[in-house]
């Protein structure tokens, strides 16, 4: 009887935490992301921010369908998306572009991050129903990633103007309808 409710306690416990472990996994793949960039392997950083991605669009999932969305929740998610969708792709293309503009790159990048946490800011304050306000970090995060493959084809400035783009894209007023 005595073991029988520890068990139970314990899967209580557990699904109330699933969708939170799959967020801080979401956190670590964007810290991988990160460490890997500084031992110069950006394409396995590449690689683990958009598996950060697929493990972002699953975490709100499961907590929606499991009935366990708490504040708890969507500050962490903020805080894990900041770093896979933030830091990350903005530290991979500094990495792979952006230090060439030296101190304006430098600027751009601190720019894109800024904007970022701003945008998350705003998203956890504000009464989204069922839209959100300015293009979501992931997003932006996903696209300037995707960037990345584009840089033996496309002028470096270019790739500056698309950073400054997603950085005001996410700050920006636009309404768009969530999936």
């Amino acid at each position: 009887m005595f073991l029988s409710g520890v068990v139970d306690q314990t899967f209580k416990k557990l699904k109330t935490q699933t969708a939170n472990l799959i967020t801080l996994s979401n956190l670590s793949l964007g810290g991988f992301a990160i460490i890997s960039i500084l031992h110069d392997q950006l394409n396995l950083s590449l690689i683990l921010i958009f598996i950060a991605a697929l493990t972002d669009r699953f975490d709100g999932m499961i907590a929606r369908k499991l009935s366990i969305e708490s504040e708890l929740g969507k500050q962490l998610d903020s805080m894990s998306d900041i770093v896979s969708f933030g830091v990350a792709p903005a530290l991979l293309m500094y990495t792979a572009v952006l230090h060439q503009f030296d101190v304006p790159g430098m600027f751009f990048t601190i720019l894109y991050i800024g904007c970022g946490a701003y945008r998350l800011a705003r998203f956890n304050i504000s009464e989204n129903n069922g839209y959100f306000t300015g293009l979501p970090i992931t997003v932006a995060g996903c696209l300037i990633t995707m960037c990345y493959f584009a840089i033996p084809y496309v002028s470096s400035v270019l790739l500056v103007c698309m950073t400054i783009l997603l950085s005001i894209l996410m700050i920006s007023p636009f309404s768009l309808k969530k999936m």
